[in-house]
């Protein structure tokens, strides 16, 4: 059923509860973006305001080839205290699988709006499995151009009786081989801070992970809005695979006002720092805000991999990290409620880390 586009209503139920997303409305030809996706002026993403083109700073990317080489290590800790993002090459995760997970991406937002529906909030057999658009969409005055499908990991076996058949194999795949990265990653930015990991550490640092697929089709007047708005993430670490399209701006530069693009590296992953680590590390390591541009001419995909502590979890600064006498700036907070307070508002950049600020 086509959407009345005069009518709110309509088009709420074509891409909302009908499981068309957004893409079912890039596909129908648009001429003009529908107002509910319209951002306020200053959430829009503009090359020239943000002085985006003349940045000739980028993200750090950092060759992996040799792990043992101190260089590495300390390229990573420095990246993670001054960006927040970096982007790795030669990380070990095989670049077939990377391109079969992007495959099955598309091929899961291929499938008809009424297969695709059978993971949306109201009809999942799972909390663990959501199929949804844009971010909040309670909370949110503007939409955001993006579909996405979240996947919370609990067991193999649960991912394999839950997951849809057209992507689990190669996100569980996926997840498999970036785990001993992801180990890696957290025993460096660790060490760097004195803290050894014992499994009490390991579990709070990744223990329980979540994989989104996500999908932003092309759409009309670009400009007008943002395919994800300014956020940090709640996770401590994010893996992101993204394809070869480009979009993934990161607010940094000399006076940390610039917004930076990312720009896709073949066969890389983008690390970033998420709000769990910046509180655990007592400020040390930084989440940055980010931000996804709408593309008015192709549509891009990206898979992000968030590794979390568990909800049960109580986060605070690590002893560690205070054993000199250095002062705690964020209070403990049960990890759940936190990232229950993430989405119970729009994407508003780094205003959740005011709720663990003492």
């Amino acid at each position: 059923m086509v959407p009345t586009m005069a009518s709110p209503s309509g088009i709420t139920n074509f891409v909302i509860n009908n499981g068309n997303g957004v893409k079912g409305l890039s596909e129908m030809g648009l001429k003009s973006l529908p107002k509910q996706y319209i951002q306020p002026l200053e959430e829009r993403i503009s090359t020239a305001s943000f002085g985006i083109k003349n940045s000739e700073e980028t993200v750090p990317i950092i060759d992996m080839s040799n792990w043992d080489d101190p260089k590495v290590a300390e390229a990573i800790c420095s990246a993670a205290e001054k960006w927040g993002f970096f982007q790795l090459v030669n990380h070990g995760v095989p670049v077939e699988v990377l391109e079969k997970v992007k495959e099955a991406t598309h091929r899961f937002f291929e499938l008809p709006a009424e297969e695709k529906s059978k993971n949306s909030k109201e009809r999942s057999c799972s909390n663990n499995v959501r199929f949804g658009t844009s971010f909040s969409l309670q909370a949110e005055k503007a939409l955001e151009w993006k579909d996405y499908l979240s996947l919370f990991y609990v067991s193999e076996d649960e991912a394999s009786a839950l997951w849809p058949p057209a992507c689990k194999d190669e996100v569980l795949e996926y997840m498999k081989k970036s785990e001993i990265l992801i180990k890696r990653l957290l025993e460096t930015l660790m060490k760097r801070l004195n803290v050894k990991i014992d499994q009490a550490k390991e579990g709070l640092l990744m223990g329980s992970m979540r994989i989104n697929l996500n999908y932003y089709p092309i759409c009309p007047n670009p400009e007008l809005t943002v395919g994800v708005g300014r956020h940090s993430d709640v996770s401590t670490l994010t893996v992101l695979l993204q394809d070869q399209i480009g979009g993934l701006y990161v607010l940094g530069g000399t006076d940390k006002k610039t917004w930076i693009h990312v720009p896709p590296v073949k066969g890389s992953l983008v690390i970033n720092i998420g709000d769990a680590l910046q509180i655990m590390s007592n400020g040390r390591y930084k989440s940055i805000e980010h931000r996804v541009a709408a593309n008015g001419s192709k549509n891009r995909i990206s898979v992000p991999i968030f590794v979390n502590p568990r909800p049960s979890d109580l986060i605070s600064p690590l002893p560690e990290v205070l054993a000199s006498g250095e002062k705690a700036v964020y209070k403990q907070v049960l990890y759940s409620d936190y990232v229950k307070h993430f989405f119970r508002k729009a994407h508003d950049g780094k205003s959740t880390i005011e709720f663990a600020k003492i």
